[in-house]
C-alpha cells in the first residue's frame, strides 16, 4: 500500500469513526450500548475491508480438499448410534439462522412464519422436531433462533405459542450495520432509527456475525455453562436440516486431542446449485470458496459440476468451546463479501457481510461431511414451496421425508412463472395440491390455475400466453404434455 492509499485509508476510517459517533449520540442509553458493540464489529470489517484490494482469492493457489477431509455420509452411518443417546444430546444445542423476511415470496415479516406444510409454518415444524426428540429421548435440545432487527419483534410474539411444548426457546439478534454510500464511503443513516423508509439505511450483516453476536449477547457463555459443546445451525427453511444422530455421534467419540471442531455438510451439485459455495484445500486449510470470492475469469470453472461436485448446505456442526476460544483470541477469519445494491430512489451502496462457513478455515480437525440431497431442502420460492406441498412427502413429528411411493429418489424439477412468485397467488391458482409422485419436470408460464385433483406425470409444460388463461380442469390427468395457449393438449 503507498503512503498515499495508506493516508486516503487512514482518512476514511477517521470520516467513519466520527460519523458513526454522531449516530449513537442520537440513541437513548440502552440502545447506545448495543449499537457501540455492533459499530465495534463494523469497524473491524470495514477496516479490512479498506485493506482488501483486488479479488479474494488467487486462483492459482486453489486445489481439491485432501479425499479424507471430506467424507461420504455412509461411512460415518457405519460407526453407529451413541451408547446413551440421551447423553449426547444433552451437549446439543439447536440454532436456526431467523433473519429473513419472506418478501422474496411476496409475504411480509419473518420467513420462519409462512406456512409451508399443513397450516405448519418453518418454526412450527423447527419445534415439532425439537420437542419429538426431547420426548423420545428424555432430552434437552434447546432450540436458539439468531433473529435480525428485521425479524426479532414478529418471532418474539408468536413464541408465546410454544409455551407449553418441550423445549426451551431462546433468541438472540445478529448485529446492526450501517448501509455505506458507494462513492463517499459514509453510512447513508441520519440517526439510529430503523422504521419506515430510513429502515433502507440498516442491514443484518450475513449468517458470519453469528459467531459476534452470539458472544456478544451472553448465550454463548450460558450454553457453555449448561454442558452444552456443540451447536447444530442451519437456515430455518431448509427442511431437510434435522438433528443427524450418526453425526451427532461422530463428534461426540472423537479422542479429546483430535476433536474434529467443525463439520460442514456438503452435497452433491446438480445443475441448480452451481452457484453455491464449495469446498477447497487453500493454503493448507480447508475453505468455503463462495461464487462472490471467485474471479470473473474463473466463474464458468467454479459453476462446472466436474471440477467442484459438492456445494455447502449451510448445515454446520460447531464445537461452542472452539468458538469461544476463536472469540477471545479473536481470531476468527471470515472473508469479507462486498454486497453492492441499489436503493429505491437510485442510491448506490455497499454491504458488508460474512457467511458462516467461512470461519471452516479457523477451527482444528475441520472436515465436510457428504450428506444425503435429502438434508438439503431450502424453500426460497413458491416452485420450490409446491413441492413441500405436496404428496412427494410425507410429514412425521416436523421432519420431511420422500414418500415410498416415489419409485426415484430425485426431486422433480418445478419451474413456476411470474403469475405464481408471491404466496397468496400462488395458492389461489390451485384448488388443491396436485398428484406429482411420477412428476419428472414440471414448467408454468403465465395466466394457468388448476382444478381439484389434478395428477402430472413425466414431462409437463403450460404455457398461456399473453393475453390467454388456461384453466387445467379437475381430476385431469397430464402425463408427457405440452399445453400451450389455447388449451390444446399435445402429446410430445
Amino acid at each position: 500500500m503507498t503512503e498515499f492509499q495508506e493516508k486516503l485509508r487512514q482518512q476514511h476510517e477517521e470520516s467513519m469513526h466520527r460519523e458513526l459517533e454522531a449516530l449513537l449520540a442520537t440513541a437513548n442509553k440502552a440502545e447506545a450500548e448495543i449499537s457501540r458493540k455492533d459499530f465495534d464489529g463494523f469497524k473491524k470489517l470495514f477496516h479490512r475491508f479498506l485493506q482488501v484490494k483486488g479479488p479474494a482469492v488467487d486462483w492459482a493457489k486453489i486445489t481439491r480438499p485432501p479425499e479424507d477431509s471430506i467424507r461420504p455420509y455412509e461411512k460415518i452411518r457405519t460407526e453407529g448410534l451413541p451408547d446413551n443417546i440421551r447423553a449426547s444430546l444433552n451437549k446439543l444445542a439447536v440454532v436456526k439462522l431467523n433473519g429473513g423476511l419472506g418478501t422474496s415470496m411476496g409475504c411480509k415479516g419473518p420467513k420462519s412464519l409462512i406456512s409451508v406444510r399443513s397450516e405448519n409454518t418453518f418454526l412450527d415444524l423447527t419445534v415439532q422436531q425439537i420437542e419429538h426428540l426431547n420426548k423420545t429421548f428424555d432430552a434437552d435440545v434447546p432450540l436458539v433462533l439468531m433473529n435480525s432487527f428485521n425479524t426479532d419483534e414478529d418471532t418474539k410474539k408468536i413464541l408465546q405459542k410454544y409455551k407449553h411444548h418441550r423445549v426451551n426457546i431462546h433468541t438472540f439478534n445478529q448485529s446492526r450495520y450501517p448501509r455505506i454510500n458507494k462513492d463517499s464511503l459514509l453510512p447513508i443513516a441520519k440517526d439510529m432509527a430503523t422504521g419506515g423508509d430510513v429502515g433502507e439505511a440498516w442491514y443484518p450483516p450475513g449468517h458470519g456475525d453469528i459467531y459476534a453476536s452470539f458472544a456478544n449477547c451472553g448465550l454463548l457463555d450460558r450454553l457453555l455453562a449448561e454442558g452444552k459443546e456443540y451447536v447444530f445451525v442451519s437456515n430455518i427453511d431448509n427442511l431437510g436440516a434435522t438433528v443427524d444422530l450418526f453425526i451427532l455421534h461422530h463428534l461426540m467419540s472423537q479422542p479429546a486431542d483430535r476433536r474434529c471442531e467443525f463439520i460442514m455438510e456438503v452435497t452433491d451439485k446438480t445443475r441448480a446449485d452451481v452457484k453455491g459455495g464449495t469446498l477447497i484445500r487453500y493454503e493448507d486449510h480447508l475453505r468455503l470458496l463462495e461464487i462472490a470470492q471467485v474471479p470473473k475469469a474463473h466463474v464458468d470453472e467454479f459453476k462446472s459440476v466436474t471440477k467442484f461436485k459438492i456445494f455447502n448446505t449451510n448445515n454446520l456442526w460447531i464445537s461452542l468451546p472452539a468458538i469461544k476460544r476463536l472469540q477471545e483470541k479473536n481470531a476468527m477469519d471470515l472473508e469479507i463479501i462486498v454486497n453492492p445494491k441499489t436503493l429505491d430512489g437510485g442510491l448506490n451502496v455497499i454491504q458488508l457481510e460474512t457467511a458462516v462457513g467461512a470461519a471452516i478455515k479457523s477451527f482444528n480437525n475441520a472436515m465436510g461431511v457428504n450428506v444425503p440431497r435429502s438434508r438439503f431442502l431450502p424453500v426460497k420460492t413458491s416452485s420450490d414451496l409446491l413441492l413441500v406441498m405436496s404428496n412427494l412427502y410425507s410429514m412425521d413429528a416436523g421432519s420431511l421425508t420422500m414418500s415410498e411411493r416415489r419409485e426415484f429418489p430425485s426431486t422433480p424439477h418445478v419451474k413456476l412463472g411470474g403469475s405464481f412468485t408471491k404466496v397468496q397467488d400462488f395458492l389461489s391458482r390451485f384448488e388443491n395440491i396436485p398428484d406429482m409422485l411420477e412428476l419428472d419436470h414440471l414448467t408454468v408460464s403465465g395466466d394457468v390455475t388448476f382444478g381439484k385433483n389434478v395428477s402430472l406425470k413425466g414431462t409437463v409444460i403450460i404455457i398461456a400466453n399473453h393475453g390467454d388463461r388456461i384453466d387445467i380442469p379437475a381430476g385431469a390427468m397430464l402425463e408427457n404434455k405440452i399445453v400451450s395457449g389455447n388449451l390444446r393438449i399435445l402429446d410430445h
